[in-house]
């Protein structure tokens, strides 16, 4: 029998499922792994108990709900799309997906093609690169550095090539919390529509904004918008990870396309989980206006609870991480120095390399000592791991 090859031969367990798996046997704070400590919405829990009671439990059309699919179409309306702007056809562009990474999977499989290359900015997600390489393409990677992790616009311009094919961007930014500004999105509309690029943008922490800094999606960039794939999370938004529910955006000749490859992945996603999110949409519309403030108010519990330690607290301005510089603390690489956190300090963390790629890595490892917490967590589990982490 021959010898099985694997595919992505340098892939192996994410960093997200290591530091989980280290922090439960060690019994350590997990402030790694990105998900909320906190429950599910109330009235979202028993629209999903209705739903399931009700019988809805088979087959949806593969897109989604037609409901939901408006109700989303209104969201983006209201959130981002200028009262002049033609409006959006959601049975025609929004389709809803077993989380935003299958979004993002089956948008990387819609437009690479063998031999394409893709931009991406590290630190990156680490589903980017897998799903370029499974659709024949090629990542060039770009770094970002501490503190702003700004992109440099001339330093793209400077890497296209005749095989250039997308940009990858991802704003509200995980892991560094940053925001691309009106200035950014312009920068990259000139680029994209000078190269005849396209762009897949993730932001599935859309909706978690501070300190009045508003969110540049790509749907409010109509020229951008002709040629992007948008990805989102109900997961995020609605404190249900577990749920896998995401949906994708994009314009209707591109929809075609994710929608011809999404139904031979999941078909549709979780029926019951689609009317809940239906009615959590139309009753409780406040709750996304409210993510900010939520989110805002605990970030800044942790940071003020970490102001008496050695960490260095980089800036935040979304998501719900924020990076720690711990130069002063321990000269350890930041993986290391994540295991060491972990079993003898008792708070899990996650090392920003794995973020990075060859391409990348050596820079980071020369210049950085940074590490991610996640701080959508109750008050006294942020206070507890504070307080252990200021002992250093």
């Amino acid at each position: 029998m021959a010898e099985f090859q694997s595919k992505l031969p340098h892939v192996g367990t994410s960093i997200f499922t290591e530091m989980s798996l280290l922090a439960a046997k060690h019994a350590a704070i997990n402030l790694s792994q990105g998900f909320p400590e906190f429950d599910t919405p109330e009235f979202l829990k028993q629209a999903i108990s209705e739903a399931i009671a009700a019988g809805k439990n088979q087959y949806c059309p593969s897109m989604g709900l037609p409901d939901l699919l408006q109700q989303i179409g209104a969201l983006i309306e209201r959130r981002y799309r200028q009262a002049d702007a033609e409006a959006l056809n959601p049975m025609q562009t929004v389709t809803v997906t077993s989380g935003a990474t299958e979004a993002l999977w089956v948008a990387f499989q819609a437009l690479v093609r063998p031999g394409d290359e893709v931009i991406v900015f590290d630190p990156a997600y680490d589903s980017y690169e897998p799903a370029v390489e499974l659709a024949g393409g090629h990542c060039r990677h770009i770094a970002m550095h501490a503190p702003d992790y700004a992109i440099d616009w001339q330093q793209v311009r400077a890497i296209i090539n005749d095989r250039t094919r997308a940009i990858v961007i991802n704003s509200p930014h995980n892991p560094t919390g940053t925001l691309l500004s009106k200035a950014d999105m312009e920068s990259l509309q000139n680029i994209v529509l000078a190269h005849d690029l396209y762009v897949i943008s993730d932001e599935v922490y859309e909706h978690i904004t501070f300190d009045g800094e508003r969110h540049e999606s790509v749907l409010a960039y109509p020229e951008l918008f002709a040629r992007a794939f948008v990805i989102s999370s109900f997961g995020k938004t609605f404190h249900c990870t577990g749920w896998k529910m995401g949906y994708c955006v994009a314009p209707e000749a591109m929809t075609a396309e994710f929608r011809k490859i999404h139904q031979y992945v999941t078909f549709c996603s979780f029926t019951p989980a689609q009317f809940a999110i239906t009615e959590m949409l139309k009753s409780h519309p406040t709750h996304i206006d409210e993510l900010g403030p939520f989110y805002q108010r605990k970030r800044d519990v942790l940071i003020q609870a970490l102001e008496p330690s050695r960490f260095e607290v980089l800036p935040a301005k979304g998501t719900y991480f924020v990076l720690l510089d711990y130069a002063a603390v321990s000269d350890l690489k930041d993986t290391d120095f994540c295991h060491w956190l972990t079993k003898e300090i008792g708070v899990a963390a996650i090392p920003l390399s794995p973020f990075y790629q060859a391409e990348t890595l050596d820079a980071y490892h020369r210049k950085h000592q940074v590490v991610r917490l996640c701080f959508a967590k109750d008050d006294a589990t942020l206070q507890k791991a504070a307080e252990l982490l200021c002992q250093l």
